[in-house]
């Protein structure tokens, strides 16, 4: 595993002037036991890190910062060392410089003020930006207890999205070691047409597992969810990149071999050139540039003519889709109007007429939740809905949400520990249920859906419905399953092979001793590594027995069935035929 030192820099050369040495990073959050959670190969790359790298590539090509070498590096954190006063030594050496702490999230916040601590206390600049910076200043009459703390250490905040040159200023003010405490651009969201692309150094890539890059191609949303923070930081105008702009990143990633990608737009479906959009990528597989992407949509996609049928030739095959909930009332409360319980049959039936792996995201906690309901309607989603796997969250009232600002104004408890915001740990009451009560419906709602007999039935309809996707369901389940059980970090924050090191852990608890730490972590790789394993071998042999049973395509349940009263099931018949047809074409071809 290589640290910091091993990743290749980006270097702009001038004629004169002292070298300017840049470092961006992403910032992870603690584990429980207070170490910094990283892994040897991640799964979600940043955007964040990769669109600020463009950004700031675009500023030095423009001659912002002409008369001085500049050497930049990346590093994210989640899979990779990140040593402070190591980085502190290297921009003094150079000679000047500045770190920027970039996509810092709430749950990360505490990690970056104690890496930017060490940042200043080498006399080197430090800038802080992300969701939590942009989402405090933005809702919040006063700046909370941990902003103060940080620019009372002399840290800098950017606000916003840092895109039409807004970072050459804060690059010039680095440079001439002046920078400004805040760069506050909430109330004026850029363009994204011809934006500098969003693009990942491959070494960087490399590091995230089957080297899934990232980029996005609008933002804003138009909803009004109270938990959700986008709105309040990206605003509800909603903005775009274009088809040549998206060709061009295809293209970039392309030059260092990379095919895979996450489409981080919260909602692709609300992207009104979405048409272009894929046909573009559909010109581009022709052309033998194709791409495989997992994407974001609403539960309202299936409405758009033709939409799904063009996301699945553009090469998407893992959908995500922000179920939340299936209680119409919890629904409402959130202001989530958007999703109609009544149509959801429909909607994922529309899209299981193609190979797609789909997952929901499903949110326990609201209002009208209790423990006796959550496992009603998580029975009910198992049995009617034919989602593959689901990503479980705690209705958390995240900083820079409408949630977080009423709870706030009305003197609600919530943990004071931002390191705990995660959306995977309980940071406040709920209205009915005890605290014990809705950490077991959380523990118990994971436990239900990926039971042994539930993840039987998703293998038994991916099997039934001709899909493809055989071992990314497996790979899915598994993932899923044995995160919160065996690592206690949800799937998406979570990776191959758990990285810990002694001497980084949190401010404020204990070093352990060499050998303590040493067998505690040695048990617990162990039992992750041994635990994944069998749950492999057990979902693989599972899968192999249903995909060779010869009578597989005649297995139906409700939530595979066009008609849920009807036994017979025309969705599966259509279904089997297309992939009967399919397979037929590529054998044609091959021969």
């Amino acid at each position: 595993m290589a640290d910091e030192s091993s990743l290749p820099a980006q270097r702009h050369t001038a004629s004169d002037g002292g070298a300017f040495h840049i470092w961006l990073v992403k910032p992870t959050r603690y584990d429980d036991d207070g170490y910094p959670l990283q892994w040897w190969r991640s799964i979600i790359p940043s955007n964040s890190l990769a669109c600020l790298t463009g950004i700031i590539e675009d500023a030095l090509a423009r001659g912002v910062l002409a008369g001085r070498e500049v050497r930049i590096e990346v590093i994210d954190e989640i899979h990779s060392k990140v040593d402070a006063a190591k980085i502190a030594r290297s921009i003094r050496r150079a000679g000047a410089g500045f770190v920027g702490l970039v996509g810092v999230q709430s749950n990360q916040f505490p990690r970056a003020l104690d890496l930017a601590r060490i940042f200043r206390a080498g006399g080197v600049q430090v800038a802080i930006g992300g969701f939590h910076v942009s989402g405090c200043l933005s809702m919040l009459k006063t700046m909370p207890a941990e902003l103060v703390e940080a620019q009372a250490m002399g840290v800098s905040f950017f606000a916003g999205e840092a895109e039409e040159g807004r970072i050459d200023e804060v690059l010039v003010d680095a440079a001439n070691g002046a920078m400004k405490p805040v760069y506050n651009w909430l109330g004026k969201t850029p363009h994204l047409e011809g934006a500098p692309l969003p693009l990942l150094p491959k070494a960087q890539v490399d590091r995230n597992i089957n080297r899934y890059a990232s980029f996005d191609l609008g933002r804003g949303c138009p909803f009004e969810c109270s938990f959700c923070t986008i709105i309040n930081v990206q605003g509800r105008k909603s903005r775009f990149r274009t088809p040549d702009d998206l060709e061009a990143i295809v293209r970039a990633n392309a030059a260092q071999g990379v095919s895979r990608f996450f489409l981080t737009d919260d909602n692709f479906a609300r992207n009104r050139h979405w048409e272009p959009l894929l046909d573009r990528l559909i010109a581009l597989q022709a052309e033998g540039l194709g791409v495989r992407m997992a994407i974001q949509v609403d539960t309202l996609a299936h409405r758009i003519d033709g939409f799904i049928d063009k996301c699945v030739a553009a090469g998407a095959d893992q959908i995500f889709i922000g179920l939340e909930n299936i209680n119409p009332d919890n629904l409402e409360a959130a202001k989530k109007r958007q999703n109609r319980v009544e149509e959801y049959r429909e909607m994922f039936l529309a899209w299981k007429r193609h190979p797609v792996v789909i997952t929901c995201g499903y949110i326990i906690g609201f209002p009208n939740d209790s423990y006796a309901s959550v496992m009603r309607d998580i029975a009910m989603l198992k049995e009617e809905l034919p989602v593959d796997t689901l990503y479980l969250n705690y209705l958390t009232p995240l900083p820079g949400s409408e949630d977080h600002r009423r709870l706030l104004d009305g003197g609600v408890w919530m943990d004071p520990d931002l390191n705990k915001y995660d959306l995977n740990h309980r940071v406040t009451h709920h209205p009915t249920m005890s605290d014990e009560e809705w950490e077991r419906a959380y523990r118990d709602a994971h436990r239900s859906f990926y039971s042994w007999d539930h993840m039987e039935r998703i293998l038994r309809r991916m099997a039934a419905l001709g899909s493809n996707k055989k071992r990314t369901t497996v790979n899915r389940l598994l993932a899923y399953r044995e995160a919160v059980r065996l690592e206690g970090v949800a799937k998406l924050e979570s990776g191959y092979v758990r990285i810990k090191r002694r001497t980084q852990r949190r401010p404020g608890l204990p070093r352990e001793n060499l050998f303590s730490f040493w067998t505690g972590y040695a048990a617990h790789t162990f039992r992750a590594l041994g635990g994944s394993l069998v749950t492999y071998v057990r979902l693989y042999r599972m899968m192999r027995r249903i995909v060779t049973d010869p009578s597989r395509f005649a297995y139906r349940d409700r939530a595979i069935s066009a008609d849920a009263g009807d036994s017979a099931s025309p969705l599966v018949a259509e279904t089997r035929a297309t992939d009967h047809s399919q397979r037929r074409a590529a054998r044609a071809k091959a021969a």
